[in-house]
């Protein structure tokens, strides 16, 4: 699949935010919201250092983002993040009109957007963007099986 130079771009950013999340103990996850070729929000995971189990990068990113515009949607934003999306954030995605979302890995056990619940499929989801997966998936599925083998040694 084709990615554009700023796809790769903004995934490197996710990739970065990821392993800033890591090295503070988080699970390795970012994510970033682009609005006409801008960061308007990102983050990395951070539910410990929060004590918020809602505290996914995803959510974190997206609340940033809706800050920065001063709306709770997100009409034409593309969402950046290194491991596919659980179903509170694919619903997160959706409730804000997210309109495309670009990931790395794919999360066959925790994952919603095409693995799981496909949130996206449902017919009760009122927005589906467009989806797009793989990008720097291996950087970010190694970036995960290194934290969860040093956490089990």
């Amino acid at each position: 699949m084709e990615y554009s130079a700023a796809d790769r771009a903004h995934m490197d950013r996710a990739v970065a935010l990821a392993q800033a999340a890591s090295e503070a103990g988080e699970v390795p996850v970012g994510a970033v919201v682009v609005l006409d070729g801008a960061v308007i929000g990102e983050a990395g995971n951070a539910p410990i250092a929060q004590h918020d189990p809602t505290a996914h990068a995803e959510i974190l990113a997206i609340r940033a983002a809706c800050k920065a515009l001063g709306n709770y949607r997100l009409p034409g934003s593309t969402l950046y993040v290194t491991l596919e999306p659980c179903t509170m954030c694919a619903a997160a995605i959706a409730n804000a009109r997210i309109a495309r979302v670009v990931y790395g890995a794919s999360d066959p056990k925790g994952g919603a957007v095409e693995s799981g619940v496909r949130f996206f499929d449902q017919p009760t989801c009122h927005h589906k963007p467009e989806v797009r997966s793989g990008l720097q998936a291996e950087t970010s599925s190694d970036m995960l099986r290194s934290f969860f083998r040093a956490r089990r040694k």
